[in-house]
């Protein structure tokens, strides 16, 4: 029971991460907010509110940490380059485009990981990289092209910054694994959103509201991308590991592009073909299969090292 438990609440936190996007794709092109201005309270908003919750658990060592350089050190680096980076991309990616090709792009961030080790870590290539090179590579391809080579599904510059969302992701997944070894993840979550919140209200202020109707349909959607997208989902997903293995989580968390495919193409009518679809899958296909991999080689390990002890 509890682990089912944990099963809805990783799947629903990734839920409502695909179709937040879908809901600021809505924003973006039919109510005319930009994603800077978005993006600045989105962080904002929910970095002062994980930093108040892990207040309560954790008392005076919320601002005690910016006594030690170290830290000053890596959350500036953090919170600019992986928060804000990730977030402003994605959803510069969305408004370009739209928000379905958007998360797929993102989710090519274990590509990324991959040429990172491959590059920095010389790690050796086998067959299950190549296989999921191949499907991210074809998979990409389908979900662009739509099939047909002479044009592509989405604009240039959308493409441009969904691939940026892509490496930007890569760059927070790898950055943010020491760090969250030393701190909770509320914590981290908190300065990270709260320091790129702060770096983007100086390129757009967050009082510089957009000159739109303020109707409650339109602050009610802003709501859900703040709160149902970004903290209900993050509590979802980082509530689940009490009850399921990290790598379960992971894995639960291919619900975030399919959701936003599915709430992209009822919601707003994104056209969205067969063969875009198929590559939509081979996308989804690759990252299962390279966080199958990073699950399996620790285990392969501990097994070798066991075999050469005996």
């Amino acid at each position: 029971m509890l682990r089912a438990k944990g099963f809805l609440m990783a799947s629903g936190g990734a839920l409502l991460w695909g179709v937040s996007g879908t809901v600021a794709q809505h924003l973006f092109q039919q109510v005319h907010i930009s994603a800077a201005w978005l993006v600045t309270l989105r962080l904002m908003v929910a970095g002062v509110i994980f930093l108040l919750l892990s207040l309560r658990q954790e008392g005076s060592k919320v601002w005690r940490l910016w006594l030690d350089k170290d830290f000053i050190r890596q959350m500036l680096i953090f919170g600019m380059l992986g928060m804000l980076g990730v977030q402003y991309t994605y959803f510069a990616s969305i408004e370009a485009g739209n928000a379905a090709i958007a998360t797929l792009l993102q989710y090519l961030a274990p590509l990324f990981i991959l040429l990172y080790t491959i590059v920095w870590k010389k790690t050796r290539l086998v067959l299950l990289d190549f296989i999921g090179a191949a499907l991210a590579l074809a998979g990409t391809y389908l979900l662009l092209t739509g099939g047909d080579s002479s044009q592509l599904a989405v604009s240039l510059k959308g493409l441009i910054w969904g691939i940026l969302s892509g490496i930007s992701l890569a760059f927070y997944t790898l950055y943010s694994g020491p760090l969250i070894k030393k701190y909770s993840v509320q914590l981290i979550m908190g300065w990270g959103m709260l320091v790129g919140g702060v770096g983007m209200n100086i390129v757009h202020p967050i009082w510089a509201t957009p000159n739109i109707e303020w109707s409650p349909a339109v602050i009610g959607s802003i709501l859900f991308v703040v709160l149902l997208g970004t903290l209900a989902a993050f509590y979802l997903y980082i509530g689940s590991l009490h009850y399921i293995a990290p790598h379960e989580a992971s894995l639960l968390s291919c619900t975030e592009p399919i959701s936003a495919i599915i709430s992209s193409v009822i919601w707003l009518s994104v056209p969205f073909n067969l063969f875009q679809a198929l590559g939509a899958g081979l996308i989804v296909l690759m990252t299962l299969l390279i966080s199958l991999k990073s699950i399996k080689e620790p285990e392969l390990k501990r097994k070798a090292r066991e075999t050469s002890a005996i």
